[in-house]
């Protein structure tokens, strides 16, 4: 079988020689058989140390990743999303990274600088907001004016951009760039100029956008307002200003802005046309909206910032006899700049629209009435124009006028004019206007910029040129009069919360006070002094400011002080000055000054011999040298601070008085004053004071009386036992304990070399009391009053031994052995004294000081 079907499949597959395989359409054909496979499969090779951001670890990156070298090179790129992200990148970067920023500075801003002109008006406002908000606040510290420099001339470029769009960012980024350097101006001032008055004159987009507009006039605003006006302001940017590599030479700062003179008219003129647009809008019914009003105020602002500065050098070149020139002509020479401003702009007050806010109005009104104050000095104008502007002047002082903060500041500007007025103007003109600024003179608050703007008129109404204005004109008397009585009560409003201007009203008394303007009333007298009276912790009184004041305050305080003495002494001036000296927080060196201030007004006459002597005994015995706070700790170092003040005080009194005249008729005149203070018993520092005082003024022998010796025959055993007690003993340092002691002692060892029987009335009361003493401890068993009368015995020891110790001493007690030998006998008694009110300790005592007197005693035998 198997055979059979072998052949059988043989001879069928060998009939075939072709096998046809039908296909459907659209199927594809599969490859030949023997179509050749190019596939070429591999792995992955993965190498870690070539990572991308294995490169960044360690780098600083924005949020997207990107580093700072990265975003660099992407502000090359042309596509303004790309830009727009760039910067976003950097502010990201330099916000969580501020390193970056400062250690590479000034290659960004070269790297960003040309991004200003760009097409985009969003990539230029992000690098608006890179510079406002990263760039500029990290940079403040730095090498500004390298920053500048930088900038400049890519800034230059976009304000000459055929895009009104790019310069109104270029002027837009340069306003920026003068808020974080001011003096950039004065370095480009004419180029920049020129670019202002270009963009205005040629560009009339604010016919159809004010938006525009606004930004180029607040620009030109603040680069004008930069301007030196006046001398204050010239002094100002001097002192803060330092060129690009070198500190300008001041001596040039007079001619820095010479060549602006010449732009500065063509920029007024264009800016008085420009005004002219807006009138329409001005008296129309709808009146104007804020981008229109904004536009105006910067106007009148830039014109007159502008005529000020014209002025000022106008009278820097009369003043240097600078030769005009055609190059270097003044604005203020100019009649058709001055035909301008009189036709055109200042015949337009006042503004007034209806739809508008009053204070909107007025504020402008403000603005053009400061441009007609500066320029009726030196142009004649219509008389009917003059009273218009005198009238709203008026009214502005007198408050008719709403005053917001904006006005307020504008009638800041308007005051200093005030003064000048009133020598051009008529009688009836000038009284109204003495009586408006006395009405803004006495409603503005004390601590106000107003006040102090007022007080700073005061001077030139009063005083000008060091000469009373109007000496024969009752009415301005008596404004002058009401002027300057207000000033005391003022010092007391803004006590010590307001140095500066504390110091502008002092300032003002101090050269009223030195040209005799003061013709103080009796209320002015009690308010200066209450000024002078210091804060009392209790009671109801209040005190004045003054020694509270700064350093500098004080002494423009002390100044005037003396003259007012000269003119206006009385004893409530006097009291309040005591009061002020012996005031514990007053600084020594101030109340060094007061007291040669008044020596000062004495010897030119103006203090009674009286009221002097009574100033310095006063002075001396009340004067506290251990305050409270501090009795109970005598050592601490502020105590010794208190001394050595006192004992630079008791020095320049005992000077003043020796100047004062004939010593021994001084010493006849303060004796009894001397003896009065020494029985009240004063404290040690105060007593070694008065003893001091009598020493200066007596000579040898004694001048003193016998009932004065008496006195001090009874004062000094207690004076002299109580620097003992009150000066502790250091053996460890007894040089310094010696001197210590011998500053109380010197005087009493004068009043003894002076007068024998004081010596000898002395050693008498003492030998009286150790004896008293004796007894006591002998019959009393109370240990208490035991130990006081045991201290006092070993003071009185030790008294006597400091002034064995003393040479020229021990000879002057050497004729009173005889009341040292009983003192000695009463000692060496008391050490075999059987009384239970002597304790061990205390025989001991007893014993050592018997020993040191015995000794003592023998070398006076000797």
């Amino acid at each position: 079988m198997a055979r059979s079907k072998a052949p059988a499949k043989k001879q069928q597959k060998k009939g075939i020689d072709f096998k046809k395989i039908k296909r459907k359409l659209g199927r594809k054909l599969p490859p030949p058989n023997n179509a050749t496979n190019t596939e070429i499969k591999s792995k992955a090779i993965i190498l870690h140390e070539q990572s991308v951001a294995a490169e960044k670890d360690g780098l600083a990156t924005s949020k997207k990743g990107l580093t700072l070298k990265e975003l660099q090179l992407r502000t090359s790129h042309h596509n303004a999303k790309v830009l727009k992200d760039t910067l976003h990148g950097f502010q990201d970067l330099f916000k969580h990274h501020p390193a970056e920023l400062q250690s590479n500075k000034y290659t960004i801003i070269q790297c960003l600088g040309k991004l200003i002109s760009h097409d985009d008006e969003l990539v230029r406002e992000a690098f608006y907001e890179l510079f406002r908000t990263q760039i500029f606040r990290a940079c403040k510290e730095d090498n500004k004016g390298l920053v500048v420099l930088l900038l400049m001339p890519y800034i230059f470029t976009s304000m000459t951009n055929s895009s009104i769009e790019v310069r109104l960012m270029a002027f837009k980024f340069f306003h920026l760039v003068l808020e974080y350097y001011p003096p950039t101006f004065s370095l480009y001032a004419e180029k920049i100029l020129e670019n202002y008055k270009d963009v205005i004159q040629k560009n009339h987009f604010y016919i159809q956008d004010k938006n525009k507009l606004e930004i180029v006039l607040s620009g030109l605003a603040h680069c004008l307002s930069l301007l030196p006006c006046d001398e204050s302001n010239t002094d100002s940017q001097r002192k803060n200003e330092t060129l690009l590599a070198y500190e300008e030479d001041a001596a040039k700062e007079c001619v820095r802005f010479a060549h602006v003179s010449g732009i500065l008219k063509e920029i007024v003129g264009v800016l008085i046309n420009c005004f002219q647009d807006f009138i329409p809008l001005i008296h129309a019914p709808r009146g104007f909206n804020k981008q229109s009003f904004n536009c105006i105020h910067h106007i009148l602002h830039s014109i007159g910032y502008a005529i000020k500065f014209s002025i000022r050098r106008h009278s820097q070149r009369q003043a240097t006899w600078l030769p005009a020139s055609e190059e270097n002509t003044m604005m203020i020479l100019d009649p058709y700049i001055a035909s301008m401003l009189s036709k055109k702009l200042l015949g337009s007050f006042p503004l007034n629209c209806k739809n508008n806010l009053p204070e909107k109005n007025d504020e402008l009104n403000s603005v053009l009435t400061e441009i007609f104050l500066e320029v009726s000095e030196w142009s004649s104008l219509p008389s009917d124009l003059s009273n218009r502007f005198l009238e709203f002047l008026e009214n502005a002082l007198q408050g008719k006028i709403t005053r917001s903060n904006k006005l307020s500041k504008s009638l800041l500007s308007l005051l200093p004019f005030v003064p000048k007025l009133i020598l051009r103007v008529d009688r009836d003109q000038r009284d109204n206007l003495m009586q408006a600024f006395t009405i803004t003179f006495n409603d503005c608050k004390p601590d106000s910029p107003l006040k102090l703007a007022c007080i700073s008129v005061l001077k030139d109404l009063i005083i000008p040129n060091g000469d009373i204005l109007y000496h024969n004109d009752p009415t301005v008397n008596n404004y002058q009069r009401a002027w300057v009585n207000k000033l005391p009560s003022l010092l007391n409003q803004l006590g010590d919360k307001n140095p500066v201007s504390t110091k502008v009203v002092l300032q003002l008394l101090l050269d009223l006070a030195r040209v005799g303007c003061l013709n103080a009333s009796t209320t002015f007298e009690e308010e200066i002094s209450n000024f002078f009276i210091p804060c009392q912790e209790e009671g109801d009184v209040p005190g004045g400011p003054f020694a509270s004041l700064p350093k500098e305050v004080q002494e423009v305080a002390l100044c005037f002080l003396y003259y007012f003495i000269i003119d206006n002494f009385s004893s409530r001036l006097l009291k309040a000055i005591v009061s002020c000296c012996l005031y514990q927080q007053l600084e020594p060196a101030v109340l060094f000054r007061i007291v040669e201030i008044l020596h000062s007004a004495y010897k030119a006459g103006c203090i009674q011999i009286t009221d002097h002597f009574s100033f310095f005994i006063t002075l001396i015995a009340r004067f506290k040298v251990v305050p409270e706070k501090l009795e109970s700790a005598i050592e601490c170092d502020e105590r010794e601070t208190y001394c050595g003040t006192f004992k630079q005080l008791t020095n320049l009194v005992c000077s003043c008085l020796s100047e004062v005249g004939d010593s021994s008729l001084v010493l006849q005149i303060l004796e009894r004053v001397f003896v009065e203070q020494i029985i009240s018993k004063p404290a040690l520092d105060n007593g070694c004071a008065i003893l001091r005082m009598i020493c200066a003024l007596d000579s040898k022998p004694t001048r003193l009386s016998e009932s004065s010796v008496t006195t001090l025959s009874e004062f000094l055993p207690g004076y002299l036992i109580d620097i003992v007690n009150c000066i502790p003993e250091d053996k460890e340092n007894s040089y310094l304990y010696i001197q210590t002691c011998l500053y109380y002692l010197v005087p009493c060892y004068f009043l003894f070399d002076r007068s024998s029987k004081l010596t000898e009335q002395v050693l008498k009361r003492m030998r009286s009391m150790v004896s008293e003493n004796t007894k006591a401890l002998e019959s009393v068993q109370d240990r208490e009053s035991g130990r006081d009368s045991l201290n006092l015995i070993q003071c009185i020891v030790s008294v006597i031994l400091l002034m064995h110790n003393d040479v020229k001493v021990r000879k002057l007690i050497s004729s009173s052995k005889s009341e040292i030998d009983l003192i000695l006998q009463n000692v060496i008694t008391l050490q075999s004294s059987q009384s239970t009110s002597l304790t061990v300790e205390g025989k001991h005592m007893m014993k050592i000081a018997g020993e040191r007197l015995r000794i003592a005693f023998n070398s006076l035998l000797a």
